[in-house]
């Protein structure tokens, strides 16, 4: 192979990761559970920008369940997030043949 032209090619696609992670900070993903009474609104990059509860829900007598649906929310939305920067990256690598062990990003 080629040094050089697999050289330009790392840094390319360094370019192409650094652009979608940008990007992807910018888009949000809503995790949710107990039928949408608990929302969580997350970035691309994780940081959670939302949290809503119904407060028909709130039981002070009962705050395991609450905290278990929050919990359920978050995890719905954190696999929506990597779900979608799976995606953005399997299309920026296609096609790309790496070495094997080599990952990314670099």
């Amino acid at each position: 192979m080629n040094i050089q032209k697999m050289m330009k090619q790392a840094q390319e696609m360094q370019n192409k990761i650094s652009s979608m992670q940008a990007k992807l900070e910018e888009e949000e993903s809503e995790g949710s559970s107990g039928g949408g009474m608990v929302r969580v609104v997350m970035n691309g990059k994780g940081a959670v920008k939302k949290l809503t509860i119904d407060k028909s829900i709130i039981d002070p007598n009962d705050k395991e369940m609450l905290e278990d649906l929050i919990v359920a929310a978050f995890n719905d939305a954190k696999t929506k997030v990597e779900t979608n920067m799976n995606d953005q990256m399997s299309k920026i690598t296609s096609g790309l043949a790496l070495p094997p062990g080599m990952k990314l990003p670099f």
